[in-house]
């Protein structure tokens, strides 16, 4: 596997740590719909949760949630609306993004973005 993909693992792995330790119930992992993967499903609060999970190493193009552009928020959406059909959900939903930078010493911040976007 290509050392971005593990990287984006990794990131994803400590994301769904860190809702599961928040409370979230996590529903779904890698949910794919036509050229749209959401990374992590959860649910909290009566809300179904879709989170967009970035991952980087450093900032030099910019910080890990700035790769979440337009495009990607609307696949994410399409991707959001066949999942509520097929779960036949009416409740309330929210979009996050969960962006994990790492240093060079391995180390990792973690910013949870709620209602990112919609």
């Amino acid at each position: 596997m290509a050392s971005h993909n593990l990287l984006g693992h990794r990131g994803e792995a400590i994301a769904r740590k860190f809702l599961e330790e928040s409370g979230y119930e996590i529903l779904d992992e890698n949910w794919c719909f036509g050229k749209a993967e959401v990374d992590l499903i959860a649910y909290r609060d009566k809300r179904i949760i879709f989170v967009e999970v970035k991952t980087r190493t450093s900032t030099g193009f910019g910080l890990p949630e700035d790769f979440v552009n337009d495009t990607k928020q609307i696949l994410l959406q399409k991707a959001a609306e066949e999942y509520l059909y097929i779960m036949d959900f009416k409740g309330e939903i929210r979009f996050d993004i969960i962006s994990v930078l790492f240093d060079k010493h391995g180390e990792h911040k973690l910013k949870h973005i709620e209602d990112a976007f919609w």
